[in-house]
């Protein structure tokens, strides 16, 4: 949201942007991907965020509200679509919705919801094919090596029931649950190669060109296979090779068979491999206490697991595989007193938080790998260079926010929250048995293996007070315009990294895994506005970011930590909805920002002065352009959509070397439906990514290890069929 993430993969860390399904906090970062069904609508709140609700954030907060049980008669629907991937692999897909409500008694009602969705892999593997014929990590991984990525397989439901012993009590009990199985990740690689200075300090990486045999550019008489990027060694050195066997490919020889498609080659590819699973229970209480006072409850306990892997070099050489696990608990409790009378409206809460989390991140060696010849490890086991983490948190935070009218027009805001947030943190680095592709650190650390003062180990504790705050000014200029000025402090605590085990050695060891909380001040002024007799709205915004002690990822060599920097961000955005004639509507979005992390090192411990850079994962031009029309047609109404997004090209490393750049793309999604007047009945054909092309979502500079870079995408073309049933 405006530039602000946070990219560290390990699942001990929080987003700095809160998620939230029926102001129910997610307290892991990469469980904000979840099973999306049946919902109502979706709220987007931009900026630091905590004086009204929930968990504090600096960079905003996402709110998906589902639908609830209708007190006043029976509803639901069927939702049955079908598709097919534009691939080689001619994935197909398919996915099942269904819901349905209604009173049970005068006092109570109910609604249920299910959803089923499964799709091939689609992006095609052409294992074996550039596999090296002998030599060190030239054999398969294990069974089923070489499948299609990008297989999934997931359901998931929701029951709500609703009480209302009198008019003036509502009390509210939810259930969900989702599990999805995946295959392993899927990226796809690209060769790189890192440029040194004169001192064999790496500089740059960039795209490697076409003849290109060398390991490094301007290293020693080795090609450079001794560089040092964040003291993790090239591979390629340690195991005496001279160059790249092939002019352009990796250190190994893969050459990507499709830059621009979607197929590839890769080893470490299996399907259904790894899962996710999260369930949840949510009770909620309304009480209106009377002359416009009403108390609400909200307690919600989560609980995540998952277990998922990657392929480090994607590329059919069998090297090194990545895995991630967690197995996690939360749970909240939030009560809230909100009033008003007399131009004077305010909310007031108390708000706790537990989090308890144990994760698994690590690097694994496969059978017949690298790593597994090199210590004549017999098949199928294999080695994990594994981090077990252990954190567990706890947040008490009071807070508070009132609106004063001055006059008709003038409205002032004020906020405030006090925070106490206590964090217990426990970490073993090793290198771990294992004897399945399927599994990680089977067993207790192999002393000494790899790293001779290794398994390490280390425990911290610390207790953190922190403060957000709020200062609006609402002025109703006209009627129907509304504009705004304000100034917004935000906080996200320190917490504790969990680097792999090169990654430990190389930043400093135990002084590299506590970093501190950040602040932001977030200055913003804007418009709301309504003309053309409610036909169009127009909002706009500008906003100034001032970080202090910024919580940035910093990724080199096989892996990272989260380091403190200053950073600035400043920008403008302008959104545009409008109904321009009878059945014809336009919405419009840009966004426009500049932003800046200061003083970055290029790896940690680097020689070479510190220097600005860009933010991760932050194109700072991103604009929509969503068309529709509708007309009569056979007793019911058709139309036709297209939907047009434009993201700027961005970094998906801090160090901002060249390669290390997702290009620009524009999306292009158009669509065709129709339904009934009634809406019971509605039929769509829709075709995503119409020009099928490749943009970018994640990335790794893997340019010290493989001599290359891998790489995600969003899904190919997909085309699906729709069809819906509603009462």
């Amino acid at each position: 949201i405006r530039g602000v993430t946070q990219n560290d993969f390990n699942d001990i860390v929080e987003a700095p942007n809160a998620v939230y399904l029926d102001e129910g906090y997610t307290a892991i970062a990469q469980a904000q991907t979840f099973a999306l069904f049946d919902i109502d609508r979706v709220e987007i709140l931009k900026g630091p965020q905590g004086t009204l609700f929930g968990r504090n954030a600096t960079g905003g907060l996402v709110q998906y509200v589902s639908r609830k049980p209708n007190f006043q008669r029976a509803e639901g629907y069927a939702d049955v679509t079908l598709g097919l991937y534009d691939t080689a692999a001619n994935a197909f897909l398919q996915r099942y919705e269904a819901a349905v409500g209604g009173p049970l008694s005068d006092r109570f009602a109910a609604r249920a919801a299910v959803m089923y969705t499964q799709h091939d892999g689609y992006l095609k593997n052409l294992y074996p094919s550039q596999a090296p014929a002998g030599g060190l990590g030239s054999g398969a991984p294990g069974p089923g090596a070489g499948a299609d990525l990008g297989n999934d397989d997931t359901y998931a439901g929701r029951v709500t029931l609703d009480f209302k012993p009198n008019d003036a009590l509502l009390v509210r009990g939810s259930f969900n649950y989702a599990h999805s199985f995946l295959g392993t990740g899927p990226y796809k690689s690209k060769s790189t190669i890192g440029v040194l200075d004169a001192q064999g300090n790496l500089v740059n990486v960039i795209n490697t060109s076409a003849n290109e045999t060398r390991l490094s550019i301007q290293g020693n008489a080795d090609g450079g296979a001794n560089v040092f990027d964040g003291h993790n060694f090239v591979p390629g050195g340690a195991i005496g090779l001279p160059g790249r066997p092939v002019r352009g490919g990796d250190f190994f020889g893969y050459l990507d068979p499709d830059p621009k498609g979607y197929t590839t080659s890769g080893d470490f590819a299996f399907k259904n491999q790894g899962f996710t699973r999260t369930y949840g229970v949510d009770g909620r209480v309304e009480w209106d206490l009377g002359g416009g006072t009403s108390l609400t409850s909200i307690t919600d306990y989560k609980k995540y697991q998952k277990s998922l892997f990657i392929d480090v070099d994607s590329a059919p050489i069998n090297q090194l595989a990545n895995y991630a696990g967690v197995d996690a608990t939360s749970t909240s409790e939030e009560l809230r007193l909100a009033g008003g009378a007399r131009g004077i409206r305010w909310v007031t809460g108390l708000y706790y938080l537990n989090i308890d989390n144990r994760s698994n991140n690590g690097l694994k060696a496969p059978a017949n790998s690298i790593i597994s010849d090199a210590f004549s490890i017999p098949a199928p086991n294999g080695l994990d260079i594994g981090t077990v983490a252990h954190l567990k948190t706890n947040s008490f935070s009071l807070f508070g926010q009132g609106e004063y009218d001055f006059n008709d027009t003038l409205t002032g805001i004020i906020g405030a929250r006090a925070i106490r947030e206590q964090k217990d943190y426990s970490t073993l680095i090793g290198v771990f048995k294992t004897s399945s592709n399927f599994s990680f650190n089977q067993g207790p650390p192999v002393p000494g293996l790899l790293d001779p003062n290794s398994p390490y180990s280390y425990a911290n504790s610390n207790t953190q007070n922190l403060w957000a705050g709020k200062v609006q000014l609402d002025w109703h200029a006209a009627e129907g315009l509304l504009v705004y000025g304000g100034v917004n402090r935000g906080v996200k605590a320190g917490s504790y990294n969990a680097p792999l085990l090169g990654v430990y050695d190389g930043s400093g060891q135990n002084a590299s895994l506590p970093y501190r909380p950040e602040k932001l001040l977030a200055y913003e002024a804007g418009f709301k506005s309504t003309l053309q007799n409610g036909r169009t709205r127009l909002n706009g915004e500008v906003f100034y970011y001032d970080y202090k002690d910024y919580q940035a990822f910093l990724f080199a060599g096989v892996g990272g930590v989260v380091i403190n920097a200053d950073a600035h961000n400043y920008g403008a955005e302008l959104e545009l909805e409008t109904q321009i004639t009878q059945g014809l509507s336009l919405s419009a979005a840009v966004s426009k920002f500049n932003a800046t992390v200061k003083n970055v090192s290029l790896s940690y411990g680097s020689p070479l002065p510190p220097r600005d850079v860009k933010p991760t994962y932050a194109p700072e031009l991103q604009a929509s352009l969503l068309l529709r029309y509708e007309w009569p047609l056979f007793a019911g109404k058709a139309n036709v959509r297209s939907e047009v997004t434009y993201t700027d090209s961005f970094f998906y490393n801090l160090r901002n070397f060249a390669a290390d750049k997702f290009p620009s793309a524009t999306m292009v999604n158009m669509g065709l439906g129709w339904r009934t007047q009634d809406n019971h009945w509605q039929a769509s054909f829709d075709v995503h990514n119409l020009t099928n092309i490749l943009a970018g979502v994640q990335g790794f500079d893997l340019a010290s290890l493989c001599g290359c870079n891998e790489v995600s995408y969003q899904p190919p073309r997909l085309y699906s069929v729709s069809l819906k049933r509603a009462f």
